[in-house]
């Protein structure tokens, strides 16, 4: 027997919020790869990359807000939740190569200085600073988890402006370029930091690997705990979206009502985030033993 939990939709005014935060990402994005290779500073463009992740990571949680809306059907038999899978493995992939690609720019200009323009960058982190502070005030509006996240990555970016802010101060009274490239690795390094984990995480879960919120062992130990279940002779758990899971349960118990037995063992499911459930009665060990040999 399946069973599904119903989740409420997210609002307009939501999606309009995570619109205008996707657009101010976007838009800086492509000045910070333009005005980075003008004014010769790695440590816009990696900024840039940075802002690029947040503005791809964005626009699929907008899209992915409106997919999930959609309702299970005989394609999508378990709905539309593993959608998000997609975004964050391309965001991810994305993040990795271009904040590679920065500390391969960076690490001989860290070894041979060059001079930057730090008046174009002083400014440029100005009107960043103001536009991001902007974009994170949206999101503390918000109270769905995509504009908790977001707010998060808004105000990273706050952060990584004013670094860059006091930089340009600095260079522009003392010759050390090589403090450049060495922000541009700083923050390259940080983008790697969270990008790695959310890319190996991605394939856990797409490769049905159990989910790492769950302790199997404890999981089990819970189940034949319980009053109604004797042992567990299968579980199979696994995510679908990082956040809500599904489980097949093959169990033998002690009393004659498999009704109330399957109930109980529900119960216990979902409090470890099963969305989706299977369960089934099994006479004895021996019998789940011939069920899966055959």
């Amino acid at each position: 027997m399946t069973h599904k939990h119903h989740h409420t939709t997210p609002n307009a005014s939501s999606g309009k919020r995570i619109t205008i935060v996707f657009v101010l990402n976007i838009v800086f994005a492509i000045l910070e790869f333009i005005f980075g290779a003008m004014f010769g500073s790695v440590a816009i463009l990696s900024d840039a990359v940075h802002d690029s992740g947040d503005a791809i990571a964005v626009g699929f949680a907008w899209f992915f807000e409106k997919v999930s809306r959609k309702k299970s059907n005989h394609s999508y038999t378990l709905g539309y939740r593993r959608f998000s899978l997609l975004g964050a493995l391309i965001t991810s992939v994305i993040l990795l190569i271009g904040s590679t690609l920065v500390i391969l720019e960076a690490i001989p200009r860290l070894l041979h200085p060059t001079p930057v323009q730090t008046t174009g960058m002083f400014w440029l982190a100005i009107v960043a600073v103001i536009a991001n502070g902007y974009g994170a005030y949206l999101m503390t509006r918000g109270q769905s988890r995509n504009e908790s996240i977001l707010n998060l990555h808004m105000l990273e970016d706050v952060l990584g402006w004013i670094a860059v802010l006091i930089l340009s101060i600095v260079m522009h009274f003392k010759p050390w370029y090589w403090l450049d490239p060495l922000l541009s690795l700083s923050i390259s390094i940080f983008i790697l930091t969270k990008a790695i984990p959310k890319f190996i995480g991605t394939l856990r879960i797409l490769m049905e690997a159990a989910p790492e919120t769950v302790n199997y062992a404890a999981l089990v130990a819970e189940l034949e705990s319980a009053l109604e279940i004797d042992k567990t002779t299968e579980l199979c758990i696994w995510s679908i979206d990082g956040e809500k899971h599904a489980a097949m349960l093959h169990m033998t118990i002690t009393i004659t009502d498999q009704a109330l037995a399957k109930s109980a063992a529900r119960t216990i499911l979902e409090k470890h985030d099963v969305a989706y459930s299977a369960i089934e009665v099994d006479e004895n060990i021996q019998e789940h033993q011939t069920h899966k040999e055959n």
